[in-house]
């Protein structure tokens, strides 16, 4: 559901084959995924992961009892059945992050990778995550990094006209931007959280480097840098596990309407209706779809 932001949508665009299968990018496959095993909390009962697309990191989750894989593509989460099957353990839902249909304080770990650089509002994004999140609860989340070394030497040499060095976002392509750390930083305080750990990323992207080296090879010689490139935030990408403020105690409901809020009735075959404002949402296939009511309120 949409209320007057551009969202960045990947409906019906094969993101799976178009960006990752057999597009050489293995290398960032696997520098993410170590990343991410680094930074994730050891267990939990359940995991958010928000823009999951095809289900990409879902066999990082196995130490998680449910998984919410959500993403604004009903395409996307359509692929990611077929990869993971229907069960108990993996939720599909279609929504939007700036209006996250999860009721306060179900989450104990949320996941944002590949995410936030389409956003135009992330201090909105970043107050509904903490929102879904249970008290002392794990946010792990990777930004695109506006200060990273290959920006900062284009920028010297003039061959660039935009400063690495300014805080603020930078929109390098439609609904694509780069984020300063100090400016992220300061969001995330913003939006209550505390950041507990940092791994710099994809210190070997540059295709210079994978013509020379193996994927494996290239994130076995990062793994080293990661924590201590994480001090000064030169990389492209830059992973961060911070911790939750705090949110309502959990209420028993999963979720909550989008609309207004309000708590939902149980499912009743293929919809779920607002006992407030009176929306009907669609249940379809085994995907919840948030992103557009049936019966509007």
């Amino acid at each position: 559901m949409n209320q007057g932001h551009a969202i960045c949508d990947y409906e019906g665009t094969s993101y799976r084959a178009r960006f990752w299968e057999g597009q050489g990018r293995e290398y960032e496959d696997l520098v993410e995924r170590n990343a991410l095993r680094r930074l994730l909390p050891s267990q939990g009962h359940r995991l958010l992961e928000v823009g999951a697309g095809f289900g990409r990191l879902a066999d990082l989750y196995a130490a998680y009892k449910h998984v919410v894989l959500l993403d604004y593509a009903r395409s996307g989460l359509l692929e990611a059945q077929e990869r993971l099957g229907r069960s108990s353990r993996f939720l599909y839902v279609v929504a939007d992050l700036y209006h996250l249909p999860l009721a306060p304080g179900t989450c104990d770990t949320v996941v944002t990778v590949r995410v936030l650089h389409h956003l135009v509002d992330v201090p909105l994004a970043l107050r509904q995550i903490a929102e879904v999140l249970r008290p002392a609860g794990t946010y792990v989340l990777e930004y695109a990094n506006k200060r990273n070394i290959k920006a900062i030497l284009r920028y010297l040499l003039g061959r660039q006209t935009w400063s690495p060095f300014a805080t603020t976002p930078y929109e390098f392509a439609e609904l694509n931007f780069d984020f300063h750390p100090s400016w992220m930083a300061h969001e995330l305080d913003q939006a209550g959280f505390t950041v507990d750990a940092g791994l710099a990323v994809s210190h070997f992207r540059h295709p210079i480097f994978k013509r020379f080296a193996s994927p494996r090879t290239l994130v076995a010689m990062e793994r080293p840098m990661q924590r201590v490139g994480a001090a000064w935030k030169l990389s492209p990408s830059v992973f961060l596990r911070c911790s939750a403020p705090g949110s309502l105690p959990e209420t028993g409901k999963l979720f909550r309407c989008p609309v207004c809020r309000g708590g939902l009735a149980a499912r009743e075959e293929d919809t779920m209706t607002c006992a407030s404002c009176g929306a009907v949402w669609a249940v379809t296939d085994g995907i919840y779809d948030f992103k557009m009511p049936v019966v509007s309120p």
